[in-house]
């Protein structure tokens, strides 16, 4: 299953790049799509880390809210830099990382520093240093929402 999932995620993939649909061009695209798989195969990279399918669901869960977020966030940083005041409170925190496996903390890593106004510094075991901007920020972070559904997302995956 996971090698015609990469399969199909390759050709629609050339197609996108493509934009052509004739026979031919479609024909070699799939040609390319099953070879570059079977190649990915033999090196034995098809694999749960290589091609994470079983990610579909959370991704499809959690990058709308993700998206939402990093608007607002971007929203709120903008307003701070055209304030004439400059109203900034910058710090360091530390946030729990609630996340069983290494790839919900490197999500909720990457999370935190895709949202504007916070960068995750440092990551350990079971929590990260995160610097950010204001106060404000340093305090959603804390409040953990990020945080429970990266580890919600996780779990159902």
């Amino acid at each position: 299953m996971r090698k015609l999932s990469a399969a199909v995620t390759l050709f629609l993939f050339w197609i996108v790049l493509s934009g052509y649909f004739t026979p031919f061009l479609l024909a070699a695209g799939a040609v390319s799509a099953v070879a570059v798989v079977a190649f990915a195969r033999r090196l034995e990279v098809v694999d749960p880390e290589g091609h994470p399918v079983h990610f579909a669901g959370m991704a499809l869960r959690y990058w709308p809210w993700l998206a939402k977020e990093i608007v607002k966030s971007a929203w709120e940083v903008t307003l701070i830099i055209l304030h004439p005041r400059l109203p900034i409170s910058p710090r360091l925190v530390r946030v729990r990382s609630t996340q069983a496996t290494a790839v919900g903390r490197v999500v909720f890593a990457n999370s935190i520093t895709l949202t504007p106004g916070t960068v995750t510094v440092e990551a350990g075991r079971g929590e990260f240093l995160v610097h950010a901007l204001t106060r404000e920020g340093a305090a959603s972070l804390a409040g953990g929402e990020m945080d429970a559904r990266v580890t919600r997302n996780e779990n159902v995956s």
